[in-house]
């Protein structure tokens, strides 16, 4: 009986392999919510966000300062950008926002907001190198996994790291995770969760050193943080809250130049 799953583990099937052309066109359609316009369902999203944010706050000391430059790309166009905003005002950073024109429009505008169109990092080699280490946060939430299906992880990773100025802070975030996914699956929780999802008494079949084409495992996300700290950062995979959406199944890339 569908009533009785879950609503942490919704099915994400028509969610999934979502593309930037698609999200321009899911930003245009008057019938979806925010969060759907963004990719998920809306049990997903919806009264979560504000633990999503709170997360983000600690995780980037640097928005509790005051007069700096922040970055966020693909912000979609939830209650989260907003916050986001709200607190670049009061704090009186300078907010860009990258992503596509229509989600962008759906945006508030504001003082020290500045919306930035196109894809990142191929439509925006002006704003690299007019921004190049200057920026004090950049923020990616929730949408890694799409540039690893479509474009260059490591290029988008190479390109966040250029942004960076001294004592700045990149939040690669809600990253899914095939390697956490299988570990907890494995477990005993993990199987009490899958059964509480199927109401069967089911156990999750599980299959590890499995190469999966298109996944990110923890080669991809170990790759990175090597890759980074090669390149003079400090590089960290972070666990998320118990009390966010997908905390059991996605992880956190917090960077920071020292």
């Amino acid at each position: 009986d569908p009533s009785t799953r879950d609503p942490k583990v919704e099915d994400l099937s028509r969610h999934r392999d979502l593309t930037y052309e698609e999200f321009r066109r899911l930003a245009r359609d008057p019938d979806l919510s925010p969060y759907e316009k963004i990719g998920f369902p809306d049990s997903y999203r919806s009264g979560r966000e504000e633990a999503i944010f709170a997360d983000i706050r600690r995780k980037l000391p640097n928005l509790e300062d005051t007069g700096k430059l922040v970055v966020d790309i693909g912000p979609g166009c939830s209650d989260l950008p907003r916050m986001l905003i709200d607190l670049c005002q009061r704090r009186g950073h300078t907010i860009l926002l990258v992503d596509c024109p229509e989600m962008l429009e759906l945006l508030p505008d504001g003082d020290r907001v500045v919306k930035m169109p196109g894809r990142f990092p191929d439509e925006c080699a002006a704003l690299i190198d007019r921004e190049r280490a200057k920026v004090d946060v950049v923020l990616a939430y929730s949408m890694f996994h799409y540039v690893f299906a479509e474009s260059n992880p490591v290029g988008f990773l190479d390109s966040c790291l250029e942004l960076l100025g001294p004592g700045g802070e990149l939040l690669i975030g809600d990253v899914p995770s095939l390697s956490k996914r299988k570990r907890f699956f494995s477990s005993a929780a993990g199987i009490r969760f899958h059964q509480h999802f199927t109401g069967t008494a089911e156990v999750p079949d599980v299959v590890f050193n499995r190469p999966e084409p298109g996944g990110i495992d923890d080669a991809v996300t170990l790759a990175l943080v090597l890759r980074a700290r090669t390149a003079g950062f400090d590089a960290y995979v972070m666990p998320q809250p118990d009390d966010l959406p997908m905390a059991n199944r996605r992880e956190d890339l917090l960077i920071r130049r020292p």
